[in-house]
């Protein structure tokens, strides 16, 4: 195998920063939904919006664009400027971090082409990422809309399209970083001896995505917070009121009860699959990476799991759903590793 250049090590360690910070990105953009603070910054305000108030006729002034919007008004009537001050700063915590990934990106970037030090192709995936890093932004600002106007609640689809243009463009870094780590040969898949396993490998990632989808209705509807036990749905194992809506296909998703039974089928077939997954390819392979990636995905589908049930039974603490959303992402990860040591022989 090649051994990594140090241009390319300079590189693979800036994306890793950046990677990290995308990962925290998503935490706290869980932390802000589960604490429903995502709508008390009712401005986008790309540039001067990075200063927050600092005097307490700023946070007068900031408190009265809150007071101005539904959800104060229809729900958060009697809040204090203390108690407002408490959600703001999630919301603007995680645009801050928006911004600074986003220079984090770009200085490093535009040093690394300046001295030519970028590997040829490699460039055009970097250019993918900063911009796909600011039609996020665009998107997230797309969704805070939508609990601005005469319902003071996010919609579920638009929460649910941030979060995964979020994941997959951290999995899009990630395979970079892979690229630049294991430098084997990239075998195509009809050329390639194990391309049953490649296939299965994609699939179960696919079912992964949809698994992660089907969480964002959950977090998008507050359905975690109805059905608290496992593992049946108020003594059924399949609950009353599944199939309100109507025509039928609302049900899955804009119907809680019908969102969390989904998301609990999932889950479970995933998780299930998944392990039997790690347990076949296991001792299969003597490609020590290969058989690490398996290792991985093992561990990473019980501790999701164990956090997901958890996390249900106790009621969605911030804590705890912050904990079980990283898990999604650092099992997708898990894939990931996998399918590309898997394409690499």
């Amino acid at each position: 195998m090649p051994e990594i250049t140090p241009q390319d090590r300079a590189i693979k360690n800036w994306l890793l920063v950046c990677l990290f910070l995308i990962f925290a990105m998503v935490i706290l953009g869980g932390v802000t939904r589960l604490t429903d603070s995502g709508l008390s910054m009712v401005n986008w305000r790309p540039l001067h919006g990075i200063i927050p108030p600092l005097t307490q006729q700023a946070w007068q002034e900031e408190f009265g664009h809150y007071q101005r919007s539904p959800e104060f008004q229809k729900i958060n009537r009697n809040m204090s400027v203390d108690s407002f001050k408490s959600i703001f700063w999630f919301e603007y915590s995680h645009r801050l971090l928006g911004r600074v990934i986003g220079l984090v990106f770009l200085i490093p970037f535009l040093y690394f082409w300046w001295r030519k030090q970028i590997r040829p192709g490699l460039t055009p995936k970097l250019l993918i990422m900063f911009c796909l890093g600011g039609l996020q932004g665009l998107l997230g600002w797309y969704m805070v809309k939508s609990g601005l106007v005469n319902n003071p609640h996010v919609s579920q689809y638009r929460l649910t399209a941030h979060l995964m243009s979020a994941i997959l463009i951290f999995g899009y870094i990630l395979w970079t970083i892979l690229d630049l780590t294991n430098q084997k040969t990239y075998q195509a898949l009809a050329a390639s001896g194990i391309r049953r396993w490649r296939k299965w490998s994609l699939a179960l990632t696919t079912l992964l995505l949809v698994t992660i989808i089907s969480g964002g209705f959950v977090a998008g509807l507050d359905a975690g917070l109805i059905y608290n036990t496992f593992p049946m749905m108020g003594g059924n194992w399949i609950p009353e009121g599944i199939s309100a809506l109507s025509p039928w296909y609302q049900n899955l998703f804009e119907n809680k009860v019908t969102v969390q039974f989904d998301h609990r089928l999932l889950a479970m077939t995933t998780g299930v699959l998944l392990i039997g997954w790690y347990w076949k390819g296991r001792s299969s392979f003597d490609d020590a990476s290969i058989a690490r990636s398996f290792k991985l995905i093992g561990m990473m589908v019980i501790i999701q799991l164990v956090l997901g049930i958890t996390t249900l039974l106790w009621q969605v603490p911030v804590w705890l759903g912050a904990m079980h959303q990283a898990g999604a992402l650092l099992l997708f990860s898990a894939l990931l590793i996998n399918q590309h040591a898997l394409s690499r022989r």
